[in-house]
């Protein structure tokens, strides 16, 4: 047991510094864009499915290729593109090494003071507080809020698929959809959850971008452009 959780350490090492960057791994910075893209087209397609406004389509032999069938379709690509990508954020959080600067924004995430000087600094009336890990307070909050609303998300989007498509993978998860159905008290009131997690994911989202947006201007450390390069810097204090 102790050789098998060694080699699996050592995996996991060996695939970060292959996967490796300073502050964002290059694996790290593909699942982030994957979701963001993922994220956006899932809008998009989204709104469209819950209320139709374009009757046109393409003119095809198959009685499946209409408008609606298409969007449907690619938004159950991005669907499991983001689902994919969330769950290696969520794995390389809890496993990998690479990710202990992450895990130790826990502690931080407690700490009121950290928090209070953190607001501070968002008003523009306080230097930015020094952190343990790379999330203050706020942003860990957040970003665990956003996790419970992608998890909620993806259980009600899966369940909605495996009661349209029943061969397959949808086959094989329908008796965790019907689950889920009885637990939201009918299939309506799944579908409005997931109507829900996504109105809750929007707000979030761009709440995010406002925020990298302003510490990019303001923390003049490279922050936002960290998720392209990998890298940002840090004053040293001499």
């Amino acid at each position: 047991m102790a050789h098998a959780k060694e080699a699996t350490m050592k995996f996991l090492k060996v695939l970060g510094n292959y996967l490796g960057g300073i502050e964002f791994s290059t694996g790290y910075r593909w699942q982030h864009w994957i979701r963001a893209i993922s994220i956006f087209a899932l809008i998009a397609t989204g709104f469209y499915i819950a209320n139709p406004y374009i009757t046109f389509g393409t003119i095809s032999p198959t009685p499946t290729r209409f408008l609606q069938a298409e969007l449907r379709e690619w938004h159950i690509i991005f669907g499991f593109a983001m689902i994919g990508a969330v769950l290696y954020k969520t794995i390389y959080f809890f496993f990998f090494p690479q990710a202990k600067y992450e895990r130790a924004s826990i502690k931080d995430a407690f700490n009121i003071k950290l928090a209070l000087q953190q607001i501070g600094y968002y008003l523009l009336v306080s230097k930015h507080p020094h952190t343990k890990g790379v999330y203050n307070p706020l942003q860990f909050w957040a970003y665990t809020m956003l996790y419970v609303f992608f998890y909620g998300i993806i259980i009600t989007g899966l369940a909605l698929y495996a009661e349209v498509y029943h061969n397959g993978l949808g086959g094989a998860l329908y008796p965790f959809a019907k689950w889920v159905e009885s637990l939201f008290g009918g299939l309506a009131y799944v579908r409005l959850w997931h109507h829900i997690f996504m109105w809750a994911i929007i707000i979030v989202v761009f709440i995010h971008i406002y925020m990298a947006v302003y510490n990019a201007v303001f923390g003049k450390n490279g922050g936002m452009d960290a998720i392209f390069s990998g890298m940002k810097w840090e004053k040293e204090d001499h």
